[in-house]
């Protein structure tokens, strides 16, 4: 194993996308995510060098309304845990 120059290092190309048995999953899964969240994380919202008061209501409310498309799928997910089994007992036991 070779080390190469330690004070002047060459760098290769940056990362690349997982190749793998399955690119369609996986190009699902990144359309999916960018339709969920279009938007680049707002670094400036997370400020760690901040008072320890925590975060003010405006800032809630940038971070609330960046993260809504994932609020609004757990949601469906929510609904959905909670209906399909009272669908599935209401057919099964109810046979009208």
């Amino acid at each position: 194993m070779e080390l190469g120059n330690i004070w002047k290092p060459t760098y290769g190309p940056g990362p690349e996308a997982p190749g793998g048995s399955a690119p369609g999953l996986v190009a699902m899964a990144h359309g999916f995510l960018r339709l969920v969240q279009p938007n680049a994380l707002p670094t400036e919202l997370i400020n760690f060098e901040q008072s320890q008061s925590g975060f003010s209501q405006e800032n809630i409310n940038e971070v609330l309304l960046y993260e809504l498309g994932f609020l609004v799928c757990a949601a469906i997910g929510v609904l959905l845990i909670i209906l399909v089994p009272l669908v599935g007992c209401c057919f099964c036991c109810c046979r009208c």
